[in-house]
């Protein structure tokens, strides 16, 4: 399972409003999706990446993440796989070892999340085509994976960074 790049990362914040204005202002990056209030997701300007950059704030009542008593800082990142037969892979391998804890369809990425020896959690996920994302986002938010149901759909197509693209 070769990881192909950092896909993106994933912050908790005091105050998301003022996190993307940060992150818009200062680096230029503009806002793929956002959820007043509670989480906002930013791409680098001309990239075919759904979100380079998470932001969960904290402070927030419906914040869905691990840990309730987050601090600011780092939640996690993400490493691309190229081809879902990797991410069966990675799968497999992080089970035997006991570092997977949970599984996650965003739809616009197939998710595994693990933690490593000193339970730092990390995400391996495989990019769904773009041309995609708009029918795979009409089935709603987060599920649970189906990787057997992917594996159908997209068998071992290549996508992402191991596909050639940059971003």
């Amino acid at each position: 399972m070769p990881v192909r790049r950092l896909n993106h990362a994933v912050l908790y914040v005091r105050d998301v409003s003022r996190s993307v204005r940060f992150y818009r202002e200062t680096l230029g990056f503009e806002t793929s999706y956002e959820i007043a209030g509670s989480a906002a997701f930013l791409r680098a300007p001309g990239t075919a990446n759904d979100h380079d950059l998470g932001l969960f704030q904290i402070s927030h009542p419906s914040h869905a993440g691990p840990s309730t008593s987050a601090q600011p800082g780092l939640y996690h990142l993400a490493w691309e796989v190229g081809s879902l037969p990797e991410l069966a892979d990675a799968r497999r391998k992080l089970a035997a070892a006991g570092a997977l804890v949970g599984a996650s369809d965003h739809r616009v990425s197939k998710s595994l999340y693990a933690k490593d020896p000193d339970g730092i959690e990390f995400e391996v996920m495989w990019r769904v085509p773009e041309q995609d994302w708009k029918q795979e986002r009409q089935k709603g938010d987060i599920a649970p994976l189906d990787l057997d149901a992917a594996l159908d759909r997209w068998g071992d197509l290549v996508t992402g960074a191991a596909a050639g693209s940059p971003t």
